[in-house]
């Protein structure tokens, strides 16, 4: 059991330390519902792995970066409203996820650990994804930052100034995917962006900077995993939900409390 909960632990803390600053850009940019979208989609991704015989997280990876990619060039042609487009391609991937499924008669899935996580299950393999991942997008962040940020206060601003606003908009896009992917197996399809929604948005009252978001965000999201896996190992809860229970408690004790006062 022991061993269980340390690689649920790692992966975990690998998952909120990457979605914490992913996070701020998601918050700061109005894209949960861009990052629901692409979490819902996910599930496809799992039933064409099964289907090729292919790696799950290789599958996921490569469909919601696809969809990212669909999403930004629908987007650009102004078919319909954003929020339409979105609320279309997330129910109907969803959907068209839980169908595939369905016909896979030879195979076991369990769908609510694809819903909503199974973090104790996490594998020495799922390890490497999530850190491997992880490290990628905190690279490209760290790399990319400047340019991301000045996108994010005023695309038209950021475009006088030279930056390529379109390509730098989709990097976003495929960012979130690429975190949405690796985290799959922590808090599930339904719960993925809360992971990344709710630190961010609980470091917002606490700080007075991007990269005090940043960074606190991370640490948000750690200790709601801390929470979430001690919670799930003393009472039983599932452990995805759990963790976001725990995210969602220190939100509420943030925007609550006089603790930014006591931190200045």
């Amino acid at each position: 059991m022991l061993e269980f909960l340390i690689r649920a632990l790692l992966g975990g803390l690998g998952v909120a330390a990457v979605a914490g600053p992913l996070g701020a850009f998601v918050v700061w940019r109005r894209m949960a519902y861009f990052g629901d979208t692409l979490a819902h989609s996910a599930l496809l991704g799992v039933a064409l792995g099964f289907l090729f015989n292919i790696n799950l997280n290789l599958a996921i990876v490569v469909l919601c970066v696809g969809l990212a990619a669909v999403l930004v060039t629908l987007q650009k042609k102004h078919i319909i409203a954003t929020d339409t487009l979105l609320g279309i391609l997330a129910h109907s991937s969803l959907s068209l996820g839980l169908v595939a499924v369905s016909f896979l008669d030879n195979i076991r899935i369990d769908l609510m650990a694809y819903l909503f996580g199974d973090l104790l299950a996490v594998s020495q393999t799922d390890l490497y994804w999530i850190y491997g991942g992880g490290l990628a997008v905190l690279a490209l962040l760290v790399a990319f930052w400047k340019p991301l940020l000045a996108v994010t206060v005023n695309e038209e601003l950021a475009k006088v100034e030279g930056y390529p606003v379109e390509a730098i908009r989709l990097l976003m896009m495929l960012l979130v995917a690429l975190v949405i992917a690796v985290a799959m197996k922590i808090v599930g399809v339904l719960l993925i962006t809360s992971l990344m929604i709710i630190p961010a948005a609980t470091a917002r009252k606490l700080s007075s900077t991007p990269i005090q978001m940043a960074a606190i965000s991370s640490v948000i999201g750690c200790l709601a995993v801390c929470g979430g896996v001690w919670a799930s190992y003393h009472w039983d809860t599932p452990t995805g939900p759990s963790v976001v229970v725990c995210a969602a408690l220190l939100f509420l004790i943030a925007y609550t409390s006089p603790l930014k006062r006591r931190i200045a």
